[in-house]
């Protein structure tokens, strides 16, 4: 990998989703699927699941889906004070084992922040986090 954070890690999502998607796997394929409904907009807005799920993620201590449920949120016009209450939501959650996991949101949120306008959407469609 050879580009910024952000673009390294949505080049990878996608080289490895399409590697992914590219196997004769109904079970798989129809997860991803269930995965992208889940996250469109319903009851619920397309930024309120996706701080749904970094609260979900920051509890289940996965630093991948983290930092695309962080690129998702800033995407659904998540502020900085906004970012912080769900951080804190999963902290009180989670509890002091989600500190360095937060470390790592906070810290891939601000390349999100100082990466230039191209960067600022780097997360394709939803599947699997």
């Amino acid at each position: 990998m050879s580009g910024t954070p952000v673009e390294d890690f949505t080049s990878f999502r996608k080289r490895m989703n399409e590697r992914i998607l590219g196997e004769d796997n109904q079970v798989v394929r129809r997860f991803f699927a269930l995965d992208t409904q889940t996250y469109r907009a319903g009851a619920l807005d397309v930024k309120t699941k996706e701080m749904l799920g970094l609260v979900a993620s920051m509890v289940l201590r996965c630093d991948d889906c983290i930092s695309y449920h962080v690129a998702q949120c800033k995407e659904a016009g998540v502020n900085r004070d906004e970012f912080f209450e769900v951080f804190s939501v999963g902290l009180v959650v989670g509890g002091s084992i989600v500190i360095p996991h937060l470390r790592r949101a906070v810290d891939f949120l601000d390349t999100l922040e100082a990466a230039a306008p191209s960067d600022a959407t780097p997360c394709d469609d939803h599947p699997a986090a």
